[in-house]
């Protein structure tokens, strides 16, 4: 017996048919019928597929038999044995018979296949009779063994006392089936978008594991702490206390605020309004009904536990029917329309929406309707009018074998849903996938036509929650009403009010985030919500990013705190370790330490924080990059390091608009103002006489005169231009639509192609406008006569496909105005195909100008579909179209056989009639933007969802592939051995472009992940296609992870978020369909162009200051610490403070922390030079701004001043009072501001006001540090020379190497300035 899925129903109790009373099972139709049923083959069928004229009789649900109405329940207790006993009796009955019955709630998922199992897509496994004796013995293994519903004589029911039904968290391992338009008993997820990273509760704790978690800032708690030990206390508690709660208090309220602002932008989508409909009285018909089915349910149950009673339980049954016969369906009379906002959308919520829209969570499309859809159902609704052919069921017909999932004889429900409406509507993705083209979406037909009234009736099964946004499977159930199983009882043998049943397709859905793009009104039933939308789990969850600049100056730390317990071991050395006064050598190491605490600075990251808080506003207030916002204010030294791009195409580098650019018809080529000239010939060709009734066909068009003067080679190409304008304005899927703009009526074009609507609109631009289009019919006006002269039936129509590469259509053309649409007709049958070169070029007939003429375009970046045709005489249509219904009706290879038979009648030798170009329009400055990010050493990948194609020319046309650079492409890569070859021709090759599609980039990181990435990085451009969002936040992983660079990645749709958060470094662009990249993003900007400013202006100069300011603070903390050394060896090595209390925290706060902020406004060259030399940023990406080389250089400096500045102020004054004190101090103080106008490259006024306003304040101060200094001696020249003489000895040699330094070896920005 074949395995089967042990598919898991959470069925709600509340279901409107009878809430809590049993629950229907299915039953074979071999039960019901063995004679006529016993014949039919085992094979299965997909879902929803039509059964063929040898498929066994499908399973229906008992319930829909309505035998006397076994209801749905949370408490099974009924199998098929003891329904089914007295009817059919024998071996089968009691082999279906089980054990003692058990409850199981409907929350945890754990139902049992019941009346869906249509969702299970593989072999019906429904046992025949000769297999039941197998099952008596799976039945006698129930109690440890569960198996599917089919093989278990009872449903599973809950102990004694857990009658009530416990809302739990839905399983998501197991399928749901959702109530349409009511509350469904297991709870999910509420519907909220959260960028946010932390919540109230976490918001303390994350945030100081991520500040403790740098050195040192665990260092400062470490020497804060120790000052509570009164052996190790030095001065004031509060001069260690304060600058640590200053840091964290600045720091943790800068990520407060990026968070809360981060929830201030989800809370604004989050509170979009959408417009559902209520059905409350429908709810309160069901909780009544509720109420009243509790008892006799409970009986039931009660019953149940007699084990195998041989008495009919049918009359049982039959019980429960008699107590709730006069309720009927309770339909809702006054279907309303409410507002609620995005946030409480609930699953079963049925939504309306309009064009351009953004469907907020994850939907099932169930009506689609060109006006509003009709609310005035009234009373009971036969479904049967509507989906079946009750008449041929009514009286015997073909039995019930015929109705299968809501279809009758074969036949397609759509033309029984009536309305104005094909239930068709149009969606754009490309904020999930990233794709252009505009999706078709359908409505079930079972739920087209349904009444408003009768949605409470629909049950939407679906399968768990899924990150595989091109994937779905379900079914929707229509269940019966009460007054139709009155009217139609199971006794009288009708079958045509049986709940109905349909497949669901992806084709049926809309996912969250996705927008409406028809002018059609969308009723849809919300499936999944929140963190279960298919957006959300293809997205990362958000993380705290770190840039490398705190990573480098946490090294440095290290080395510091090295440096420091170093110094304090050795002056306790060479002391001798003795025991001095009470203090052992480890208290006196432990003071030392405390005392070179300044040489670990902690404003350090107060000082880098400010700073990063002033180059965040001047991001966002640069007018040249208006609408800049800085999301995440901690990384915008990291824009300065970049050396990997990693870019979307769709709204990134595209503005997502196409436009005809160039056709060529084999003998002359048109473009630009030349395209004139085809539409003089459009109007000879197509020109009618006013008042005639005869319409053009492509034999009629040649046979126009065009005048007597036209020359023969003219008369020719005026014919071919005709033709190639005719199959461009019919070879196409395109909708045309009226839509009212300022108070006029303008017509658009719908289509899942924007390739196609450049096209249909440039057929319009040249005099052959599309004006209606269904099904089956096509109409063409001429935009000078507004009249119809083109008319056509659509025979069949091919569509394109990312395999085929190519699209066609049948059609046949009337030859008068008046002909009726589906009367007979024996106008000409044409065939038209357009598509790609690399298909069409063995389709059309030999020729000596194609390849040449698709390459040319292709080197323009255009996107090349090459068109032609054939004629079919009415013989040759009938005889394809009877081998296609027939390859259609195929089981067993149908797609093979359906190409086989295109290729034999269709598809060979086609007349040429030309090759199009169509631009996808870049963005703005698209092509200097990225030649300038090329030439800043940046590589740059472009990452797309959509098809190889056209990211091809995309990457040709925007210069992302330079002119003569081969291109690898590698495509369809299924073998892991062939994979080896490609890699080993990407390392011998390392100037060459990569372009490779999702499925082989997807095997490739499986298998061969180090390998491929090691030689893809070191390409210059690496072009991926297809990718799913999360591929992109992978290859994003693993170039960081491998190359440990810096990564960027920048993206405007929901397919980006993941790749974005995955980056060192995230840009979204605020595009046309949403902000959810940009919110998501660390930096948002309006268009590509304003990277290059980010990155090469803005990134260099937050690095380059950032850089300087560090290593300022380092020096200004060390420097004072030598002095502290210097002293401590003249005091005979005893750890007493120099500087104590206020001269400690005024030194780092008010003396010098404004001139050392400062630097933060210096820049080295202007934006011009910056620009013009991008080589200036590839420099920043080896570090050598802060280096140990660097580095050890500060340190150097800072021993010689703090020596020098210690050392002679002993000297001069004395080893220990209050004059050394005044006089090394002051010349400590003057000593950090000159080195901080030294390295000023570029002067502003505020660096002016700081220097100088420090030192004003500085020297306003001395009369008030008395306690301190000897005031006496200030006042004299005693003083002031010895000032100036230890500080000149301090400064000069400093500043003489660096003159030295400049001009021996110049820097890069002075060498571009020509300094």
């Amino acid at each position: 017996m074949p395995p089967t899925s042990p598919y898991r129903s959470t069925e709600p109790p509340d279901s409107l048919l009878d809430p809590d009373s049993d629950a229907d099972l299915d039953l074979d139709l071999e039960e019901l019928d063995p004679a006529t049923s016993s014949s039919g083959a085992h094979g299965s069928r997909l879902l929803g597929a039509e059964s063929g004229p040898e498929q066994r009789a499908p399973s229906i649900a008992l319930r829909s038999l309505r035998m006397s109405g076994l209801r749905r329940s949370a408490k099974r207790s009924r199998g098929y044995g003891e329904l089914g006993r007295d009817r059919v009796g024998g071996e089968a009955s009691v082999a279906l018979m089980g054990d003692e019955p058990r409850d199981q709630r409907y929350s945890d998922g754990s139902g049992t296949a019941g009346d869906d199992a249509p969702l299970l897509r593989e072999q019906d496994t429904r046992p025949p009779r000769s297999a039941t004796r197998g099952l008596q013995v799976l039945s006698k293994m129930r109690s440890r063994l569960r198996v599917p519903s089919f093989m278990s004589s009872h449903s599973t029911h809950r102990e004694d006392g857990e009658d009530d039904v416990n809302q739990e968290l839905e399983d998501p391992s197991a399928s749901r089936i959702v109530a349409v338009g009511l509350a469904q008993i297991a709870r999910y997820p509420p519907n909220l978008i959260s960028n946010a990273k932390y919540t109230a509760l976490t918001f303390l704790p994350v945030t100081l594991y991520n500040e403790f978690s740098f050195f040192f800032n665990l260092y400062f708690l470490l020497v804060a702490l120790s000052q509570a030990i009164p052996a190790l206390r030095i001065g004031y508690l509060s001069t260690y206390i304060a600058p640590l709660a200053f840091v964290l208090v600045i720091t943790m309220g800068k990520e407060a605020y990026d968070d809360i602002e981060r929830r201030r932008r989800d809370n604004e989508a989050n509170s979009e309004a959408y417009t559902v409909l209520d059905f409350s009285d429908a709810t309160r018909g069901a909780a009544h009904r509720n109420s009243a089915n509790k008892l006799t349910s409970s009986s039931l149950r009660n019953r149940h536990q007699r084990r195998f009673a041989q008495q009919d339980r049918l009359s049982d049954i039959r019980e429960e029917e008699e107590q709730v016969e006069g309720e009927g369906w309770n339909q809702s009379l006054n279907v309303q329309e409410v507002s609620k906002k995005s946030r409480d959308l609930k699953v079963g919520d049925v939504l309306k929406l309009g064009r351009g829209q953004r469907v907020p969570a994850d939907v099932v499309i169930l009506q689609c309707s060109a006006m509003e859809p009709s609310q005035d159902g009234g009373g009971d609704v036969d479904l049967s009018s509507l989906l079946v052919d009750t008449d041929t069921d009514r009286t015997g017909g073909d039995g019930p074998g015929e109705i299968i999932h809501g279809k009758t004889g074969g036949r397609d429900n759509s033309q029984h849903s009536g309305g104005d409406s094909s239930g068709e509507t149009f969606i754009r993705t490309d904020q999930l996938d990233g794709e252009t083209d505009w999706k078709l979406r359908v409505a079930s037909a079972l739920t087209q036509s349904l009444p408003l009234e009768d949605f409470t009736r629909v049950r939407v099964t679906t399968g768990k929650p899924d990150k595989r946004v091109n994937e779905f499977v379900g079914t929707v159930e229509i269940l019966p009403s009460h007054s139709d199983t009155r009217r139609d009882p199971p006794s009288s043998g009708g079958t045509a009010n049986l709940g109905q049943t349909a497949p669901l397709s992806i084709d049926n859905t809309a996912w969250a985030n996705t927008v409406v793009a028809s002018q059609v009104t969308t009723l849809a039933v919300v499936v999944y919500t929140g963190p279960q939308t298919r957006s959300a789990l293809s997205t990362a969850p958000s993380r705290s990013k770190t840039g490398l600049l705190e990573y480098e100056i946490n090294s440095l730390t290290k080395i510091l705190c090295a440096l420091t317990l170093a110094l304090s071991i050795i002056l306790v050395a060479l002391e001798g370790f003795n025991n001095t006064e009470g203090n052992v050598w480890y208290v006196k190491i432990t003071r030392f330490l405390v005392l070179f605490s300044t040489i670990v600075p902690i404003s350090l990251r107060v000082n880098l924080d400010m700073g990063k808080s002033v180059y965040s506003w001047f991001i966002q207030r640069d007018a040249d990059i208006r609408g800049a916002v800085v999301r995440t204010s901690t990384i915008p030294e990291d824009l300065g390091r970049i050396e990997y791009l990693l870019s979307d195409k769709t709204g990134t580098l595209t503005q997502n608009e196409m436009e005809m650019k160039k056709i060529h018809v084999g003998t002359v080529s048109y473009a630009n103002e030349a395209m004139d000239e085809v539409a003089s010939y459009v109007r000879q060709g197509f020109g009618t006489k006013s008042g005639s009734q005869t319409l053009v066909t492509p034999s009629s068009a040649h046979s126009i005169n065009t005048g007597a003067v036209a020359t023969r080679t003219r008369r020719e190409i005026g014919s071919r231009v005709r033709d190639v304008v005719l199959a461009l304005a019919l070879c196409h899927n395109v909708t045309p639509t009226m839509e009212e703009e300022d108070g006029r009526n303008t017509t658009s074009y719908q289509a899942s192609s924007p390739d196609e609507i450049a096209i249909v609109r440039w057929t319009e631009s040249v005099g052959l406008r599309l004006t209606y289009r269904d099904r089956k019919r096509m109409v063409l006006e001429s935009t000078d006569s507004k009249m119809t002269i083109v008319q056509v039936r659509i025979l069949d129509v091919f569509p394109f496909t990312s395999d085929g590469k190519r699209m066609g259509i049948i059609v046949q053309f009337d030859e008068d105005r008046h002909a009726h649409p589906h009367g007979n007709s024996t106008g000409e049958v044409w065939f038209y195909q357009k598509g790609a070169d690399t298909v069409m070029g063995s389709i059309v007939a030999a020729n000596d100008w194609l390849d040449e003429e698709t390459a040319n375009m292709a080197r323009e970046g255009l996107r090349t579909l090459v068109v032609g045709r054939k004629k079919l005489s009415l013989d040759q249509y009938q005889e394809f179209s009877t081998a296609y219904q027939d390859a259609a009706l195929a089981i067993n290879g149908r797609e093979a056989a359906m190409h086989r038979v295109v290729t034999r009648f269709l598809e060979n030798d086609l007349e040429l009639l030309g090759v199009t170009g169509v631009e996808d329009k870049l963005q703005k400055d698209v092509k200097p933007s990225l030649e300038l990010l090329r030439n800043a050493g940046i590589k740059i990948w472009m990452l797309t969802g959509d098809k190889v194609e056209t990211a091809r020319c995309v990457a040709v046309s925007s210069k992302l592939v330079a002119r003569g650079q081969y291109i690898y492409t590698v495509a369809k890569l299924k073998r892991k051995d062939n994979a080896q070859d490609h890699l080993d021709f990407l390392r011998s090759k390392p100037d060459s472009c990569l372009l490779i599609d999702g499925e082989s980039l997807s095997l490739l990181l499986t298998h061969f992940s180090t390998e491929f990435i090691s030689a893809a990085v070191q390409l210059p451009t690496v072009v991926a296609c297809r990718c799913s969002p999360t591929q992109k936040a992978d290859i994003a992983k693993l170039i960081k992870e491998f190359t440990k660079k810096r990564v960027c990645c920048i993206g405007d749709g929901g397919n980006d978020v993941s790749m974005i958060q995955a980056a060192d470094v995230g840009v979204g662009i605020v595009g046309k369909e949403g902000r959810q990249a940009s919110l998501a993003a660390d930096f948002s900007i309006e268009h590509f162009c304003h990277l290059t400013k980010l990155l090469v202006w803005h990134g260099r100069n937050s690095y380059k200051r950032s850089a300087k300011l560090a290593q300022f603070v380092i020096h200004r903390g060390l420097i004072i610490a030598v002095c502290q050394t210097v002293y401590s060896i003249a005091i005979k090595f005893e750890p007493e403070g120099l500087y104590k209390d206020w001269l400690l925290v005024g030194y780092a706060t008010v003396y010098t922390a404004a001139p050392v902020l400062s630097l933060v406004l210096d820049k080295d060259v202007n934006e011009d030079v910056a620009n013009l030399y991008p080589e200036l940023y590839k420099e920043l990406t080896s570090g050598r701004s802060l280096s140990y080389r660097t580095f050890f250089v500060w340190v150097l400096v800072s021993i010689y001043q703090g020596s020098v500045i210690q050392g002679l102020s002993q000297l001069l004054t004395e080893v220990d009072g209050k004059r050394m004190v005044a006089v090394s101090f002051t010349v400590l103080v003057l000593n950090e501001l000159l080195m901080v106008a030294i390295e000023i490259t570029t002067w502003h006024l505020v660096m002016i006001l700081c220097i100088a306003g420090t030192f004003l304040v500085f020297i306003g101060s001395i009369p008030f540090l008395g306690g301190y200094f000897d005031l006496e001696f200030v006042s004299t020249l005693g003083f002031l020379w010895r000032v100036l003489a230890i500080g000149s000895i301090s400064l000069i040699p400093p500043y003489a190497g660096k003159i030295i330094r400049r001009t021996m070896k110049p820097p890069s920005y002075r060498k571009v300035q020509g300094i």
